[in-house]
């Protein structure tokens, strides 16, 4: 048997990727699954992105980038966000990477030595507690309850602080539960987290552009707190580009500096191609964009069918996301319940039930850190939704 490292047998498999990986095996095996596990738009790419694709390969985009990006893409990025967030930034503040995740995971492995404390308010996204862990950090959870729209407070974050605590992640738009934090509700957070020195933040914002508040806060544009934040984004959701793999960060200059150093031992500059067309959509003002309007409009249309079905259902209890393009309905009342020989005892068996009964996938909230919920992803069209919640009905209704 070959002995791998600690590092790797200590990491969890990401356990989105696995329910599709699972999803994958039942369709090979002839059913009809409806994977509800994904948080992937499924729209296609605009054309105009498209086209800047292809004008670059004519141009010959085919040799090695800079490490942090081309110098117009970070321009344009700088441009994004005085335009978008009134966040000011130079382009040697921003790095350019192989999708919003690679831009946290180079954040984390900069910042956090083994054992340093990071804050992360619960329900949370997969991946933040193992980066946590690939550091040898030691992840601290904040739960937030479905009662507060899976927010935390202020008064929360500062009971979790410690002599130890280095670095807080967070989403908002969240992912899983779709909750969008307020502008007067960051700026409690930060004026706890402003008073403390060498702590700092990952605010990821991936899924802003997927906001039905019509306009999303960033935890940054408060001066106090301004240099002890890492923005993080990217052209994945809000462009439907999660194939293109990129994503960036706007951060101090001596942490984008230490991203860029360690990504060039690592990867180095991400795809050419994809920076030019992410170049073609990051100058496009959101406000001005007739695709990103009908996929919000869609997503909202969606949000509203899941939510009115599944509070039909026995079990289910949920509240209204703002963002994103999840619901994080609690099925604590699901606990307990058999249906046959199958037993529920937990959101793992809930889910696994639901697979395997009716072929709907879906993700527990033991991943996020709520072990009393699942994750649905309406990022589908309405007609498999629809068929969706009635196989969902048809499998619990069969629990008692």
């Amino acid at each position: 048997m070959i002995r791998l490292s600690d590092r790797v047998n200590g990491l969890s498999e990401s356990e989105t990727l696995a329910m599709s990986r699972m999803c994958r095996e039942l369709a090979a095996r002839g059913n009809h699954v409806i994977n509800l596990s994904i948080g992937e738009p499924d729209f296609y790419t605009p054309d105009y992105i498209k086209q800047a694709a292809k004008n670059a390969i004519d141009l010959n985009y085919t040799f090695y980038s800079p490490v942090p990006g081309y110098k117009d893409l970070r321009d344009a990025i700088c441009l994004k966000f005085k335009r978008d967030n009134n966040l000011d930034f130079t382009a040697e503040q921003i790095v350019v990477s192989a999708g919003a995740k690679h831009s946290i995971a180079n954040a984390v492995l900069c910042l956090v030595n083994p054992g340093d404390e990071v804050l992360l308010p619960a329900p949370y996204w997969v991946s933040y507690r193992e980066l946590v862990k690939l550091a040898q950090g030691i992840p601290v959870y904040i739960p937030a309850l479905i009662e507060n729209d899976f927010k935390v407070t202020a008064r929360q974050i500062e009971n979790a602080l410690t002599d130890r605590t280095r670095l807080m992640i967070f989403s908002s738009p969240c992912n899983p539960t779709g909750s969008v934090y307020t502008k007067k509700e960051l700026q409690e957070i930060a004026m706890v987290l402003s008073s403390r020195e060498e702590l700092y933040i990952i605010s990821d914002e991936i899924y802003e552009l997927i906001n039905f508040t019509g306009t999303n806060e960033s935890i940054a544009q408060f001066d106090f707190i301004r240099d002890k934040v890492v923005t993080v984004n990217g052209v994945s959701k809000g462009f439907a580009m999660t194939g293109w793999r990129l994503g960036y960060m706007g951060a101090p200059r001596e942490i984008a500096a230490a991203c860029d150093k360690l990504q060039g031992q690592m990867t180095s500059g991400t795809s050419s191609i994809a920076q030019r067309a992410a170049l073609s959509a990051l100058l496009t003002d959101p406000r001005e964009s007739r695709d990103l309007r009908t996929m919000i409009h869609a997503f909202r249309e969606r949000r509203d069918l899941v939510i009115k079905e599944l509070n039909t259902i026995p079990g289910f209890r949920t509240n209204v996301p703002e963002g994103a393009f999840y619901v994080f309905p609690n099925i604590r009342q699901l606990i307990d319940k058999r249906a046959g020989t199958t037993q529920i005892r937990s959101s793992d068996d809930l889910c696994n039930y639901i697979l395997n009964k009716v072929f709907v996938a879906t993700v527990p909230g033991t991943a996020f850190g709520d072990p009393d919920c699942i994750r649905i992803s309406y990022a589908t069209s309405v007609e498999q939704l629809t068929e969706a919640m009635i196989r969902i009905r048809q499998a619990v209704t069969e629990l008692s």
